[in-house]
């Protein structure tokens, strides 16, 4: 049985950081093109970066230069990194694989608060 497990979310001020992980067990993620969604309130899921079997990575204009995807093989996990953080990167975080999202591996998110 697959599980992907976010964790890291949080509570930071505008300029922050903080530096989510997502967790696989029953996958191998290092066999898997892996991304970041987030879901803002009210708002539709949407991608936020990803990195394929190679390593490559990139991310939307939004966060380009501030966010930034790596994985760990030997943990099987997947990580964001999120720097200058602002208000509107407010939402739930969850990790999922690409282009197309497997709709069984949805894990429950993990909040991230942009707030002063």
């Amino acid at each position: 049985q697959v599980q992907l497990v976010e964790s890291g979310g949080g509570l930071v001020q505008p300029g922050g950081s903080l530096k989510l992980s997502c967790a696989a067990s029953g996958f191998t993620v290092s066999r898997y093109a892996m991304a970041w969604y987030r879901q803002a309130p009210g708002k539709q899921r949407q991608l936020v970066g990803w990195i394929n079997i190679g390593d490559y990575t990139n991310t939307i204009d939004s966060v380009k230069g501030r966010f930034t995807i790596s994985r760990d093989n030997a943990k099987n996990t997947v990580y964001l990194q999120m720097n200058s953080l602002k208000p509107e990167d407010t939402a739930v975080y969850y990790c999922n694989t690409i282009p197309t999202p497997h709709p069984e591996y949805w894990g429950q998110g993990t909040q991230v608060t942009v707030s002063s």
